[in-house]
């Protein structure tokens, strides 16, 4: 079920991703019919823009902080704040600062 990560080994999920300039950078940990989790690091300023999810998308930030426009609201999450954009509502997510975020969408 998860991949790209080790079994039996402590570890700090904002550790799995880099960040690099000018890019988002992500690290899928699941991928299957009922759930996917990624993990994504942001550069300042860059994004990913408007789309909507066919699960709800939990997001919680990991690190620095990150702006979510869920359905033309705007929410500034910090680190350790947790975010659910529901499914089929259209949604952004911008780099306010470097930031690094957890994925988890449920089917």
């Amino acid at each position: 079920m998860y991949k790209n990560i080790e079994k039996q080994v402590k570890l700090k999920l904002k550790d799995l991703v880099d960040y690099q300039k000018g890019q988002v950078v992500s690290k899928t940990l699941v991928q299957n019919e009922h759930l996917s989790m990624t993990i994504f690091s942001f550069d300042k300023g860059e994004e990913i823009s408007t789309h909507a999810a066919g699960g709800d998308a939990m997001v919680t930030v990991l690190e620095g902080t990150g702006r979510f426009t869920v359905d033309g609201e705007v929410f500034i999450l910090n680190e350790g704040e947790t975010l659910i954009m529901p499914k089929d509502i259209p949604h952004a997510v911008y780099g306010e600062e470097q930031f690094k975020m957890q994925l988890t969408v449920s089917f």
